[in-house]
């Protein structure tokens, strides 16, 4: 990790590697959000029921788990640069398969295939950031966070408008391979051709034995639960109330929107802070208000609860990656941590659309599934009590890899 994370500026100024940390963060989330607008013309002409629409975020987001731990490895072998112009090409050919999908299995593969893309950039990326803007870590942290976000918006608006009068969500979809073909082509251009180093696997043994990495691991799992219903669930809910394909779609897009905003700005604004914990806990009362108005009052202000729901995950999603490399001195630490956040965390969010379905077809409303994630969001904030930076130091010291001068490091650094 840590060699291939020295390659990159050797090939490109920092400034063609923040362009490129633009246009890769753009793709993560478009085939998540963009089918959720047109679901209801999915489901006439695929027969998909509501579990095996919730299998289109749910699959993705259990491969970006798994893929967290794997792509390490896979890193070590391929590289950087190779890995990388594979998993866009992967995430390219995911959408463009879209274009001729004939039944909901093949639909489902799809988004299979478009997880496995994202699942080793979203490994990868973090300790990039780590080591290459060290003094810049949170606000690069955000503007990558902000760009996934904004992606995910650029999904939820441009699907409905691709699709023509005729709902053509075929097509629609299969367009957005064209900006991952752009990211392809920049990635291409700007990574170098050299070997990470292989995995330290004592340290990541060593990591699982913390307490912390599992509390990490079930706050990211938690809050992104929370994002993945909302993807997949929030226009469905609406459109139930008599919204139609586009305004139901600029909805999610404004809770996209409101994420972007909120993962950039909300992290520039804690790194005047060594202590995280209060802008969290902002941000987790954002999520709670937003899934409250869902819950109990969805026709009141619909935009207002969206987008002040969307503020808070998308707050959320980038100030916990800033947390977790906050942890330990060294990127190829920090990376790991943030690495096994993310996997465990997107297999805990991966369950959240499903248990939304299961929910609907128990009440019949998506409101039990918001009610849900309003528990979730009060467990969060009891759990990142404890991320108190001062104990840092005490919550990752052990012997190993992580011990010795490392944790006095991480003291000076917090």
């Amino acid at each position: 990790m840590k060699s291939a994370q020295r390659e990159l500026p050797s090939q490109a100024s920092q400034w063609a590697l923040l362009a490129l940390v633009v246009l890769v963060g753009l793709n993560l989330r478009p085939f998540l959000t963009g089918p959720g607008p047109m679901l209801a013309t999915i489901r006439a002409d695929t027969g998909l029921g509501y579990g095996g629409i919730a299998l289109l975020t749910l699959l993705p987001m259990l491969l970006m788990g798994v893929g967290a731990f794997l792509s390490p490895g896979i890193h070590a072998i391929v590289g950087t640069r190779r890995g990388m112009l594979a998993a866009l090409a992967v995430l390219m050919l995911g959408s463009l398969l879209r274009l001729v999908v004939q039944g909901g299995l093949s639909l489902i593969l799809t988004a299979a295939l478009c997880g496995v893309g994202v699942a080793f950039v979203q490994a990868v990326f973090p300790g990039i950031i780590k080591a290459r803007f060290p003094t810049k870590m949170s606000s690069v942290t955000g503007l990558y966070s902000a760009m996934i976000m904004g992606g995910g918006a650029l999904g939820a608006q441009l699907t409905p408008l691709l699709s023509g009068p005729s709902g053509e969500w075929r097509t629609a979809l299969a367009w957005l391979a064209l900006p991952a073909a752009i990211a392809l082509l920049a990635a291409h251009r700007t990574l170098a051709d050299t070997k990470a180093s292989a995995p330290d696997r004592s340290l990541t043994v060593t990591l699982l034995r913390r307490p912390r990495t599992w509390l990490l691991m079930v706050g990211f799992g938690l809050v992104n639960g929370g994002y993945s219903s909302m993807v997949a669930w929030l226009a469905p809910f609406y459109q139930a109330q008599g919204w139609g394909v586009a305004e139901s779609g600029s909805l999610v897009a404004a809770m996209a929107i409101a994420q972007a905003v909120s993962a950039l700005t909300i992290p520039m604004l804690a790194a005047r802070s060594r202590d995280r914990r209060p802008w969290l806990w902002a941000t987790l009362v954002l999520q709670g208000i937003g899934f409250s108005g869902l819950a109990f009052y969805p026709s009141v202000a619909p935009i207002l609860w969206t987008v002040i729901c969307g503020a808070g995950l998308g707050g959320c999603f980038a100030l916990s990656l800033v947390t977790a490399l906050d942890h330990l001195p060294r990127p190829e630490q920090a990376g790991a941590l943030a690495a096994l956040m993310q996997g465990g965390g997107f297999l805990i969010a991966a369950l959240a659309p499903l248990a939304t379905a299961m929910l609907h077809d128990w009440s019949g409303s998506f409101a039990t599934g918001w009610t849900m994630h309003l528990a979730c969001v009060a467990i969060t904030i009891a759990l990142y009590v404890r991320l108190d930076p001062a104990r840092y130091v005490q919550a990752m010291e052990m012997s190993g890899p992580l011990g010795g001068n490392n944790t006095r490091e991480a003291a000076s650094n917090c």
